[in-house]
């Protein structure tokens, strides 16, 4: 029994211009072949049986305007995660938020420290300032020659 490629492989050719290996249908093409809008089809659909479907966050998120609410959120964000209600993907994307939410809180928490400061010191501040220039100007107006000299 003497068979030939022809007669059991597909008569089309792939992408790359080579024979197609796959077998051959009743008409001579591999079901591929035959159907060529299948393949996209059975690829969606293959596709879609892949992908984990997520609605949103459980719970929405708490306070987060305070340090302590932010590191709480992290804490939820873990325990959500472990417990498979959230998947790590969404996770990846709100980590670095939450990062970036700290550092801004702690910036403005700096922010208001110095200007309360800077009130508190501010008819403090004044009068300092006030008594150096006036010790400046007494320097100045001394002889150059020195105390006692002249």
């Amino acid at each position: 029994m003497n068979t030939n490629r022809s007669d059991t492989y597909c008569k089309g050719k792939t992408k790359k211009g080579r024979p197609c290996r796959a077998a051959a249908m009743d008409g001579g093409l591999c079901f591929f072949h035959a159907n060529p809008d299948k393949a996209t089809e059975l690829g969606r659909i293959g596709g879609s049986q892949n992908r984990h479907s997520f609605t949103g966050l459980v719970d929405p998120a708490r306070d987060l305007r305070t340090a302590r609410g932010v590191l709480e959120e992290c804490a939820r964000l873990i325990e959500n995660i472990y417990t498979g209600k959230i998947p790590p993907k969404v996770a990846t994307c709100i980590g670095p938020l939450l990062s970036l939410q700290m550092r801004v809180i702690q910036v403005a928490d700096l922010e208001a420290r110095i200007a309360k400061l800077e009130q508190g010191q501010g008819s403090r501040g004044q009068n300092a300032n006030d008594a150096a220039d006036k010790g400046v100007l007494e320097r100045e107006n001394e002889p150059r020659n020195g105390p006692g000299i002249g």
